[in-house]
């Protein structure tokens, strides 16, 4: 067990004298110290001890208070419960291991994991009758305190299953929210789960005893609450509704005002002609990991479902010395919540307005095709927002896909793949590059592979431009694609591609170079 920070010992004083200079002969570590970037911060605090509150006097398995605060968290013990409606066992089975993932994510122990056959969900209890009895046994048997449920409980299902297990009942989504919370670290992303928790449990509030109380006045005679008080009142659960719904038209205004931050930093991006590659793909398919690859960013690795929700945004430039941006967005999984999606909408619009698609793709999952399927429907979901502001792509109709970036697959962890199903994959998906992120195995074919996928510039000059216009031969050079450039005594003769406005302000400061 980790000591508490007042009962460690002191570190021992250096015995060299105050202010001697070091010699060579001193038995120190003259290696510089390791580059600490904000991933490896992050990843050490979500993994440190942390303090449990409420514990402190009132513990019933330890007596000394020390002990009790500095305990890691206890980890709730789950039952898993699955309805397999389509495709074959061994989809059925990585339904269920992707759940266990997820609740050992959430800070979860999976006990068991029972899965029955059916044509649809049962409406009342998810799972039918002798199931939900053979479930409770089990429930009893593991000494399980939590049923995960693999879809989306109506409040109905969610009740009954609750009265009839007598333990508490999350389903998928909820479980999927609550790793969202845990990981979120911007005030955006605090926001954007926050809305949807609220959004999804609307629909589930229930109210009993006390919470079904009414909140009246009195009959008059000047007791009670006067006057608009009077009557049978308003209950509890009424009242936390009233509060939910004022609480989300809060959240949507203040994440309207950041949506704008984030569309004002794109409209710059685009004025200025500078690329957006999107870094997209399935949760713990390594995009954070090839984003530090390729920029070296540092941004937070973790071998865990959702360990990046904030999406991060870095300069990049090509071999031949072009700009572009980078951006590590939100990972996908099977059967997405949409208030998820709704409430991440800004987010995901990142993938939707960028130039270009990273699709990464986990090369040692069995069922990497099925993770590529469920990634493109989450980006078609998004294109089809009736409120998104790009334009339709044919017609007036809002409701129509919009036309979706194009897309690289990059099949990923190739070194932790079996050879066999590598070499499925490669002739399945032609034109995929295959990396690893770990060793570095093919990020220099992808590198080449992303600029070559960017857009070029479209206006093509040939100007000579005054020394004293050395601002603009280096916007030139960070924007444009300079394919030659020489000096004369008049300035700079350069012959590039730039963006239309770019094209024209290099015109406007061309000077004429006299004909000999």
């Amino acid at each position: 067990m980790t000591e508490p920070a007042h009962a460690r010992p002191a570190a021992s004083p250096d015995p060299r004298p105050v202010g001697r200079p070091i010699r060579l002969d001193d038995d120190v570590d003259l290696e510089p110290a390791p580059d600490v970037t904000t991933g490896t911060m992050e990843l050490e605090e979500r993994t440190s001890l942390r303090r449990v509150p409420g514990l402190t006097g009132a513990s019933t398995e330890l007596t000394d208070v020390t002990e009790v605060e500095y305990r890691q968290l206890r980890l709730e013990r789950v039952v898993l419960i699955g309805v397999w409606t389509t495709g074959n066992a061994a989809m059925a089975d990585a339904s269920m291991v992707e759940l266990a993932r997820l609740a050992e994510t959430a800070g979860s122990e999976v006990l068991d994991g029972l899965v029955q056959r059916r044509s649809s969900p049962d409406p009342a209890t998810f799972v039918g009758s002798g199931k939900v009895a053979e479930l409770k046994e089990t429930v009893q048997a593991t000494g399980a305190d939590t049923v995960i449920a693999d879809g989306e409980l109506s409040p109905g299902q969610l009740r009954q299953l609750e009265e009839k297990l007598k333990v508490k009942v999350v389903d998928r989504t909820a479980l999927i929210l609550d790793i969202f919370a845990q990981h979120a670290r911007s005030r955006e992303g605090k926001a954007q789960v926050e809305l949807a928790q609220l959004r999804y449990f609307l629909p589930r509030l229930r109210g009993w005893g006390e919470s079904m109380s009414r909140q009246g006045g009195g009959a008059g005679g000047g007791a009670g609450g006067g006057v608009g008080t009077r009557g049978p009142g308003e209950t509890k659960l009424e009242t936390d509704r009233r509060r939910i719904h004022q609480r989300i038209a809060k959240l949507r205004r203040e994440l309207e005002g950041m949506k704008t931050v984030r569309d004002t930093q794109r409209d710059r991006r685009r004025r200025r002609d500078v690329p957006a590659v999107a870094i997209a793909g399935y949760t713990n398919a390594g995009k954070s990991s090839l984003l530090n690859a390729i920029t070296d960013a540092g941004v937070l690795v973790e071998d865990a479902l959702f360990a990046t929700l904030d999406p991060t945004t870095r300069r990049w430039e090509t071999a031949d010395g072009r700009v572009a941006t980078l951006t590590d967005t939100v990972g996908f999984v099977r059967h997405l919540p949409h208030q998820l999606v709704e409430a991440f909408r800004s987010t995901l619009e990142e993938v939707g307005d960028a130039d270009l698609i990273v699709h990464v793709v986990d090369g040692s999952d069995p069922a990497a095709l099925d993770q590529i399927a469920a990634v493109r429907e989450v980006i078609a979901e998004i294109g089809q927002d009736p409120e998104a502001p790009r334009p339709p792509s044919r017609g007036d109709d809002p409701q129509r896909a919009l036309p979706t970036p194009p897309e690289l697959l990059v099949v990923n962890k190739v070194d932790d793949a079996d050879p066999m199903a590598i070499a499925q994959l490669r002739a399945t998906l032609s034109g995929a590059v295959f990396v690893s992120a770990r060793t570095g195995e093919g990020i220099d074919l992808l590198r080449r592979r992303i600029a070559e996928a960017l857009p070029r510039p479209e206006v093509e000059v040939e100007v000579v431009l005054p020394y004293t216009e050395g601002a603009l031969v280096a916007r030139v050079h960070a924007e444009g694609e300079v394919l030659d450039e020489r000096h004369v005594a008049e300035g700079t003769v350069l012959h590039a591609r730039v963006s239309s406005e770019l094209a024209a302000a290099v015109t406007e400061a061309a000077v004429p170079v006299p004909v000999p």
